[in-house]
Order: structure tokens, then C-alpha cells, then sequence
């Protein structure tokens, strides 16, 4: 091997970093990270990004052009510019530009003042986090350093209750053996602390004199968003040292409880995990947003038709007729013929007749849309007092999708349940502790029961701890030996840190419920957790302090479900201790075990039954030789630099085997208040309900029963455990069978395929009688998603009414609501409370997310967040409910105002030889969408009703018609447009037949174009204003003011627009003088 010069000596003889020669990094395609301690000249040759970071959108010289360029990729934009461009050209347009151009710059407006006020709070964030202090170690000596000045390979000096600058590697701090605490609420949501430690051969490092000589080389994965996995290994002193998430302080989090460490930094600014993980969301659209988008590309087409007609109208008005008036009406310089003519007439009528797409549509949408997110927000009745946490509308698109939802998709654990764990029951050795039983045997009701087990033998138990078997505590003080190693395992085996703030008062931080709870459990019955160090676990065994010396962790994740530890007593013994999963652990027993297995297996079974949650506990004793011997493959695993997981997990799997099983404890999670109801009400919506959960089946069903979603009177409940393809589809096959035989006959001698024989299988299915539900198993699941068998699932659990998915995975959750997006067309909602509910949050068209006991990850990631589940019920059958309403009944009238306005222009065509002259002046043509018409609609879109918010919750099948899409939709809008056309046609053929032949007495014309035009629009803003208060089904005082205001304001401007003054002062731009006082004056005596 040839040593590089920039190469100590030392790494060819300790078998160095491989791959040393590496081309510049880039954007995304960096493929390993090198970062060596104290040497910026070294470091800066990667050009790895700084420590400043941007995500702010433009500046000063930018923002302009940048936030155009933004808004025009809008297509209506682009369209109204189009048509400004078209104006400008005098040849054919026959309207001023400031018509269109002052609704184009007033929405343009607009939004670049939100997008810069937003901008401008980035930028003040964004220079708040740079311009922080952080100490950094410089030539030997600690210097004060901006954050934005900081750089890959400096070391970091971070003091307690500081921000950690940059993603840093552990090197030492103040705790012993190089232990530190750090809060990730930034990260993960998470406010208990988490445990961090510096490796060995670095936690002595305190002294900054030997920092400053320290020069080891970190070689890394490359920047990725991965919170919870760090591989890496440290080249120092001729050896290498694995490196994990545990050795990593990440940008984000805050030191706590510990007055100092070092870090050395590893990414910086960009390629920090936390910057990795601020990539935008997946945008959602609503399906009314996709109809709108699809119904504007058919008023243009319908645009254009009419601009057509017309010019061809113009083209032979011009040849038959217009020839005749060339002395007085010429063609212009550039017109040489009638087809020309009727050529340029086509772009002027493209110009007059666009106001059938309004650009204030796509405003307005998106105020009544904020309007709707305010009152989500506002909600008092959402409002959770215990946690002081109201309702949060994350986005402010999807408002009227939450009155189209047909299928929920919930998490189980924190979602339908409180996560708030209690230690119910255990079997130890083939016995049940838990329950209570009177005189007679009989097992006694909670009500019934006796004073719960006295725990003042203990001086440090936990006093909100309640147990109510007596049996269980005279075990242990007896001595029991299995009992004893129960409790031991559970004071072992966890990630739980202990706190004393007093002497005797202990506080337990675990990262999860359940483990707190368990800690907690084996506390009361004497085995006490007291601390932990790197290497060590004490705990207080019946009052007597032991201390453990702990030589492994095999962490949990989700796809092993269960956790081990590997510690030696102070006798020397050696064992491996292990909870988890019984679908994991029940395989991985010693054979001799068998009888006792099938024993607690029936109380497992019991357990779920009764809706609690399920872990088996095991043990394992290891000779030393053996341990040896497997750590030395742990280390050689931990320092791969592929597949090191994979590697892990082998070396893993292969010592967690044979073991002899101990018992299984039941920790109780209960009910949310008002989740039975919810459920119920959202049923009778005719809404499905499917919970996809990671517990076991029975504890599911359990849970489903408790819910109302599983009930004594359903004809059947299908189960599907099969472990194969071919179990699994025969198994959904019979439950089909089953179904269509029990509905074979519907009514009248017509069975249902016969009824439904031009409908697929999946409807006749929907059309059965009775009530079915299914539950399946994870390990089922993964067999009935794949491509050949995926349908027959949907069909089959689509024809149920209730689904009830178990020991599913996070990637399952996702795949399951995708399935159904993807074939039923239906919109969906999934609502999670924990980072395992992300993905199948982000997947669904709405996710909620519940801000529980497991962080706000889900929160972060949802549209929708409150505290507790029996608010979805308000959250749909109100607040969604009326914003679909409100969004239709908006959407319906604003085409029929629209097209009321611009088809007068159409009729008046033929009778102006198709020249493209405008019915309406100018000015009422700019300002009856922004102005005359503009905030009747609002009103009505953001606060009307049809029925109270009371009888929306007590009728819950108002629902039905957002389902089915009754409000708007293609037939709806086609109906709206012909109402526009009609009252088009009465507002120029009535005021036209009035006027046309009608003279005075003394033989003069009774009106002319001016007054005919001020006639019509009058009219039209009359009519309009009439028809939306028909349309209006609820009055406020805003709407009362809003519609008569519009037509106060009308005449208003009507009045001063035709006065003699205006025409004094600007007589060209105002030549209507009087026409108002002589359209008034017909009308008076007509």
C-alpha cells in the first residue's frame, strides 16, 4: 500500500481509511464524510458546506424577479398576463389595459407582500441561529466564534442548557466515563432526556491541552436525514474506533444536566440532520381543487369557441355588409381583408369575454380557506384544557376534504388509547398475578376490590404505583427465585435514566411508556433502579445495593421488537437478559421450555383478551469463553463500513437464541374519553373505520369491542393468519364466499350479482347485508399486498365494516392507505400520535396527528392536529362539513355571477357587427370582481350554514352528500353556467327590446348606447346581489352589510363616475356624462 503524503505512517501499519484519493463532494452525490480533529487546511480541501445556514427564499436584488418568476409559474397568471400582453396591442384590443392589469397587479401584490413578510421572518430566524456564540478550540485555546463561522473538524466547547452548534461527535464532558444528557424536542418532539456517551479512548480528554493535540480521523456516512443511525468509525493512535448514534450530539438539541463536553464536528449547517430533515412536504391537493383545475381548462375551451363564432361573424359581417360603410368606417392600416378582420376580431373577444375565469377566483378561494382554518383554530370545543392545547389547522388547502372523508385510518396505542401505561398483570414461571378473587373464588370487579397491596416495606417505592394481587408481593419477599429474576430482568433490561433530586425521591425518564412503566413496577416490588454509567447498572435488590456490570446492549427497533442486555453479577455470571414481541421471542426459546410455554401462552392469550399489552421476558446464561469470543465478532461488526447493520443484527439474532423463558407481563392502556362515541357517530356518517396497530390481535379485538368498532351482533368476524400466499388468498376467498351466500338473495327473487350484474365484484361486495369485520396479522398483511393478491384484500376488507390490521410496521401503515387511494378514489384520512404514524400521516389525502405522550413527530409531520381523538368528530362533521358546503356554494355562484357578466358581451355581438365593442364602460368592467361582487361571495363562503353545528353532530348522515360529492360537481357547474347564460340573455334581450324602437314624444331616439349600458349593468348588479341573497342560508350582520354595502357602493361610484366634475377634469377618459340620470329616468318611466 503507498502511503499518501498528507498520510501519517501510522494508518498503513493500522490498515488506514480506505479510499483515500476522493474527488470533489457535491451536492447529494458525497459518498463517504472525512473529518480530521484540529486541521482546517486538511478539512477545507472536501469544501464541505459552513456552518451557515439559509432558509430564507430571496434578498434584496432577488426578490423581485425570483418571487415573478414563482407566481407566473401559476397558469392563470400566466394567462392574464398573456392577456395583458394582448391589450397593448391597439389593433385588437378594444379594452384599456388597466382593466386587466389592476386585478392582475392587486393579486400579484398581494401575494409578494406575503411571500416577503414570510421571507423576512426567515431572515431575522435565520441571522438570529448564526449570529449565536459557541466556543471553538483554536490553536490551543478557546476562542468565541459565531455559529456560522464554524467548520467541520473544529471542536466545540458546549456548556449546560446550550443549543448544540452542529451534528458533533462526543469526544468527553464533565459526567463520568464521558457521559452527557441532551434534549431533542427540536428533533423529534421527544421532552424526556436522552442518554449520550464520548467512546472510551476519548472521555479523558477533558483538558484542553490534550483537544488541542488530539488529531484523529472520523470517516463517515455521507449528510442524510436518518435521526436515529450514525455509522462510523474513528482512526486514532494506530487503531479504529465504531462510532454509533449513541457517540452523537445533533444539531438541535440541548445539553442538560451537564455543566460541559467537547464534540468535534462532523456535518455543519446543510448536512446537519436536522437541515436534512426541513425538506417540504409532499403538496396535497383537495379534489375539488383538482375539478376546478379540470372545469377552467373547459371555460377556455368554451372561451375560445365563442371567440370563433364571433370572428367569424366579424369576417362575414365584414364581407356582406361592412364593405358598404368603408368611406365611414374603414378598415385599419394593417386589416387588407375580412378574413384579417375576423383574425384580429377573435384575439378582441379572447380580451373581453376572459372575465368567464376571473382571476380574483383563485383569491378568493384561498381567503375563504384561512377563513375556515381560523375558525378550526378558534375552536373552544376543541380545546383541550388538561394539556392547555387547542385544535391546529397545519394547512389551510384541504378544509373542504374533511367534509369528503369515506375511510379513517387510526393508530391504535396514543390515538385510541391514553398511552399512559399501567402494570396490570405478569406470569412468572406458569403463574398469573393480577387479579383478585373473593370468598367464593369468584374473580372480584375493580369496584369490589380490597385496599390496594401495601407497599411501605419499600422506602423508595413509587407511590402513585397501584397493585392489587397481594400474591405477588409475598412471592418476592419470600424469596421466590424466578420471581426474584422477573423483577431483576425488568430493573436490567431498559433505556430508563433515574434522577434523585432528593434522597429517596427518584424520577424515572424513559424514552417510552411502556418501559417507564415496567421500571416503575419492579421499583415497588424491590428491585429498585437507582443509576447507570456506560458500564454499570445499580440496583437495589430488597434493600441490598448490587451493581452490575454491564457488557452489551442489543437495542430495539422495529423490525427486531424486542431488546437485550448482556450483564455480569458481581459473582462473575455472565447472563443475557430479553423482553419483546411474543411473535419474536415464543421462537427463539430453548426446546425444553415447551411445557411451560404453552402455559403462559394461555395467559398471553387471557392477557390480549382483556385488552392489555403483551411482552415476554427471557434469559440466557453465556460462558466467558463464549462471550469472548462473540464480542470480538460484535466489534469486528461495529467497525464494517457496509451492511454494518445487517452485519449487527446477524450477531444479534445469533446469541439471542435457546433462551429460557421467564414469564410475560400486561400493562394496561385505556380508553380515551369519547372514543366509543366517536366511532359510533362516525359510522352512522357512513364513514369506515380501519386500525392498523402494532399490537397483537387479541389486544387489537380487545380494544375493537371496547371501541363499538366490534360488536356481539356483526354475522361474523373474519380473521386471516395465514403464513403463506396460498392460506392467505384462501382464506380471504371464504370470507368473500361467506359474504355473497349470507346476501345471495336481496329481495324479490333477484339475487344481487343479478341485481348488480353491470357493477365489479368490489360493489356487489359493498352490497351485502349484514355486518362483517376483519382482522388480519402483520405477518398475513405483507402476503395480501403484494401485486398479484392486493385486490382481493381491498375487495374483501372494503366489504367489511370494520378493519382491524395487527403487528403491522410503520411501511405497512403507508401501504395499506395507498392501496386503498389508489382503487377505491376515495378520500382518506389517517391519524397517528407517534413518529411510527409519519409515514401513513403523510400518505393519506389528511393527516392528523394527536399530540400525545410520544412526542410531536406525527403532530409536525399532519394538517390537522389536536390533543384528543373524540375531536375528529367535531373536527369532520362541523368544520368539514360546512367548509365543503361553503367551498361549493362559493364555487356555484361565482361561475353563475361570471358568466351572468361576460355573456352580455356574446348577445351584444351580433348587434355591433361583431367589432368587439364592450357592453359595459371600462370601469365596470375592472371593478365588478374586485369591488361590486367581491365580498358578497366571501361572506357567504366563509360563514354560511345550512343546519346548526348542534344538529350537524346529532344527524351525522348530512354528511353523506361531501361523500358522494352531491354539491359541486360536473353537473352542478354545468347547471350554474346555464343560470348564467339565462340571466345573460334576460339582461340584454330586455333592456335591448326596451330601448331599440323606443322614441320620445317629439320624435327623438329614447336612449342611446351610454344609457343602454348603464341600464345593463345595473341591472346585472341587482340581480346578482338578489341572487346570492337567495343563496344565503345564513345572515350575519357581516353579510347583511357586505351584500346592500356592494350595491350602496355601486351607485356610489355609478353617481361620480358620470358626474359633469369627472368630465370636466378628465373629459376623455370619462364620456358617460348624464347617461346615469337618463337610464334612471327611462326606468322611472317605464
Amino acid at each position: 500500500m503507498t502511503v499518501p503524503k498528507e498520510m501519517p505512517e501510522k494508518w498503513a501499519r493500522a490498515g488506514g481509511p480506505p479510499s483515500w484519493s476522493r474527488k470533489k463532494p457535491s451536492w447529494g452525490t458525497e459518498e463517504e464524510r472525512r473529518a480530521r480533529a484540529n486541521d482546517r487546511e486538511y478539512n477545507e480541501k472536501f469544501q464541505y458546506a459552513s456552518n451557515c445556514i439559509k432558509t430564507s427564499k430571496y434578498n434584496i436584488l432577488t426578490f423581485l424577479p425570483v418571487n415573478l418568476f414563482e407566481q407566473f409559474q401559476e397558469v392563470a397568471n400566466t394567462y392574464f398576463l398573456f392577456l395583458l400582453i394582448l391589450q397593448l396591442i391597439p389593433q385588437i384590443s378594444s379594452l384599456s389595459w388597466f382593466t386587466t392589469i389592476v386585478p392582475l397587479v392587486l393579486v400579484l401584490t398581494i401575494t409578494a407582500v406575503k411571500d416577503a413578510t414570510d421571507d423576512y421572518f426567515r431572515h431575522k430566524s435565520d441571522n438570529q441561529v448564526n449570529n449565536r456564540q459557541s466556543q471553538v478550540l483554536i490553536n490551543g485555546i478557546l476562542q468565541q466564534e459565531q455559529w456560522m463561522n464554524v467548520c467541520v473538524g473544529d471542536i466545540i466547547k458546549l456548556e449546560n442548557n446550550q443549543f448544540v452548534a452542529a451534528d458533533l461527535l462526543l469526544l468527553s464532558s464533565s459526567e463520568p466515563h464521558g457521559l452527557c444528557y441532551i434534549e431533542t424536542a427540536e428533533l423529534d418532539g421527544e421532552t424526556n432526556m436522552k442518554v449520550r456517551q464520548a467512546i472510551p479512548v476519548t472521555s479523558e480528554l477533558g483538558d484542553i491541552s490534550k483537544l488541542a493535540k488530539f488529531d484523529g480521523e472520523v470517516i463517515c456516512e455521507p449528510p442524510n436525514n436518518k435521526l436515529d443511525k450514525f455509522s462510523g468509525t474513528l482512526y486514532w493512535k494506530e487503531n479504529k474506533f465504531p462510532l454509533s448514534n449513541q457517540n452523537m450530539l445533533l444539531r438541535g438539541c440541548v445539553l442538560r444536566n451537564t455543566e460541559w463536553c467537547f464534540g468535534l464536528v462532523i456535518f455543519a449547517g446543510p448536512d446537519t440532520k436536522l437541515m436534512q430533515n426541513s425538506g417540504r412536504t409532499k403538496f396535497k391537493r383537495t379534489s375539488i381543487d383538482r375539478l376546478m383545475n379540470t372545469l377552467v381548462l373547459w371555460i377556455f375551451g368554451f372561451l375560445v369557441c365563442m371567440g370563433v363564432i364571433l370572428a367569424i361573424g366579424n369576417a362575414i359581417w365584414e364581407h356582406e355588409v361592412g364593405t358598404r360603410f368603408q368611406v365611414y368606417l374603414p378598415w385599419d392600416e394593417a386589416v387588407d381583408s375580412a378574413f384579417f378582420s375576423g383574425f384580429l376580431s377573435f384575439w378582441s373577444y379572447i380580451i373581453i369575454l376572459n372575465t368567464v375565469v376571473p382571476i380574483s377566483l383563485y383569491v378568493s378561494v384561498e381567503v375563504i380557506r384561512l377563513g375556515h382554518s381560523y375558525f378550526i383554530n378558534w375552536d373552544k370545543k376543541m380545546f383541550c384544557m388538561k394539556k392547555r392545547t387547542p385544535a391546529e389547522a397545519r394547512t389551510t388547502t384541504l378544509n373542504e376534504e374533511l367534509g369528503q372523508v369515506e375511510y379513517i385510518f387510526s393508530d391504535k396505542t396514543g390515538t385510541l388509547t391514553q398511552n399512559i401505561m399501567v402494570f396490570n398483570k405478569c406470569s412468572i414461571n406458569g403463574r398469573s398475578y393480577g387479579d383478585v378473587f373473593d370468598v367464593l373464588g369468584h374473580k372480584a370487579e375493580l369496584g369490589e376490590r380490597p385496599e390496594p397491596v401495601n407497599f411501605s416495606f419499600n422506602p423508595l417505592a413509587d407511590k402513585k404505583f397501584l397493585f392489587w394481587d397481594p400474591s405477588l408481593l409475598e412471592a418476592v419477599k419470600m424469596g421466590d427465585p424466578h420471581t426474584h429474576e422477573f423483577f431483576r430482568l425488568l430493573s436490567l433490561c431498559h433505556t430508563v435514566m433515574s434522577e434523585e433530586k432528593n434522597e429517596g425521591e427518584l424520577y424515572y425518564k424513559a424514552q417510552s411508556p411502556d418501559e417507564g412503566a415496567l421500571v416503575t413496577a419492579a421499583r415497588n416490588f424491590g428491585f429498585v433502579f437507582r443509576s447507570r454509567t456506560p458500564k454499570t447498572i445499580t440496583v437495589h435488590e430488597m434493600g441490598t445495593a448490587i451493581t452490575y456490570q454491564l457488557l452489551a446492549i442489543l437495542d430495539f427497533n422495529n423490525i427486531r421488537k424486542r431488546m437485550s442486555v448482556i450483564v455480569r453479577n458481581p459473582e462473575g455470571k455472565i447472563r443475557l437478559y430479553c423482553k419483546g414481541a411474543d411473535t419474536i421471542l415464543l421462537d427463539r426459546l430453548h426446546h425444553s421450555t415447551q411445557e411451560l410455554l404453552n402455559t403462559t401462552t394461555d395467559h398471553l392469550n387471557e392477557y390480549a383478551g382483556e385488552g392489555l399489552r403483551t411482552l415476554v421476558l427471557a434469559y440466557k446464561d453465556l460462558d466467558e469463553e463464549y462471550y469472548e469470543e462473540w464480542a470480538e465478532r460484535r466489534l469486528q461488526a461495529s467497525l464494517a463500513q457496509d451492511s454494518r447493520e445487517d452485519r449487527l443484527a446477524s450477531i444479534y439474532e445469533e446469541v439471542e437464541s435457546d433462551m429460557m423463558l421467564l414469564g410475560a407481563t400486561a400493562i394496561e392502556d385505556k380508553l380515551q374519553q369519547g372514543v366509543p362515541e366517536t366511532i359510533a357517530l362516525l359510522t352512522l356518517a357512513n364513514i369506515k373505520i380501519w386500525v392498523l396497530t402494532g399490537d397483537k390481535q387479541e389486544t387489537a379485538v380487545n380494544i375493537g369491542y371496547s371501541c363499538k368498532m366490534l360488536t356481539d351482533d356483526m354475522t361474523e368476524v373474519f380473521i386471516v393468519t395465514g403464513h403463506t400466499v396460498l392460506e392467505v388468498r384462501e382464506e380471504l376467498r371464504k370470507a368473500r364466499e361467506k359474504m355473497m351466500d349470507s346476501s345471495r338473495t336481496v329481495g324479490n327473487g333477484f339475487t344481487c350479482q343479478e341485481k348488480l350484474s353491470s357493477s365489479k365484484l368490489s360493489s356487489v361486495l359493498e352490497a351485502v347485508a349484514g355486518e362483517y369485520a376483519l382482522v388480519i396479522n402483520g405477518h398475513s398483511l405483507a402476503h395480501a399486498l403484494e401485486a398479484d393478491m392486493e385486490l382481493e384484500f381491498l375487495e374483501t376488507a372494503c366489504a367489511c365494516k370494520t378493519v382491524i390490521c395487527c403487528r403491522v410496521t410503520p411501511l405497512q401503515k403507508a401501504q395499506v392507505v395507498e392501496l386503498v387511494k389508489k382503487y377505491k378514489k376515495a378520500v382518506t384520512l389517517a391519524i397517528g400520535d407517534g413518529a411510527n404514524d409519519v409515514s401513513m400521516i403523510k400518505t393519506a389525502h389528511i393527516g392528523v396527528g394527536i399530540s400525545g405522550q410520544e412526542g410531536i413527530q406525527a403532530v409536525l409531520a399532519s394538517d390537522y392536529s389536536f390533543s384528543q381523538f373524540k375531536f375528529l368528530q367535531r373536527l369532520l362533521l362541523v368544520h368539514g362539513r360546512w367548509s365543503y358546503l361553503r367551498m361549493c356554494k362559493f364555487l356555484c355562484y361565482f361561475f353563475y355571477k361570471n358568466f351572468a357578466f361576460t355573456m352580455v358581451h356574446f348577445w351584444f355581438g351580433f348587434f355591433c357587427g361583431f367589432s368587439a365593442q364592450t357592453v359595459y364602460d371600462q370601469y365596470f368592467i375592472t371593478l365588478y370582481n374586485i369591488v361590486y361582487t367581491s365580498l358578497p361571495v366571501l361572506a357567504m363562503g366563509v360563514f354560511d350554514q345550512d343546519v346548526p353545528e348542534q344538529r350537524s353532530m346529532e344527524y351525522p348522515k348530512l354528511y353523506e352528500p361531501g361523500q358522494l360529492n352531491l354539491l359541486f360537481n360536473k353537473r352542478e357547474f354545468f347547471i350554474c353556467i346555464a343560470q348564467g347564460i339565462y340571466t345573460s340573455v334576460l339582461m340584454f334581450f330586455i333592456p335591448y327590446g326596451v330601448f331599440a324602437e323606443a322614441t320620445r314624444d317629439d320624435g327623438t331616439q329614447l336612449a342611446d348606447y351610454q344609457s343602454f349600458a348603464v341600464t345593463v349593468a345595473t341591472s346585472l348588479v341587482i340581480v346578482v346581489s338578489v341572487q346570492i341573497g337567495l343563496d344565503t342560508g345564513y345572515w350575519t350582520a357581516i353579510n347583511h352589510f357586505f351584500i346592500w354595502g356592494s350595491l350602496a357602493v355601486y351607485f356610489a361610484i355609478l353617481f361620480a363616475m358620470h358626474s359633469n366634475g369627472l368630465f370636466d377634469m378628465f373629459p376623455n377618459q370619462f364620456r358617460f356624462v348624464g347617461t346615469l340620470q337618463v337610464a334612471v329616468g327611462i326606468s322611472s318611466c317605464s
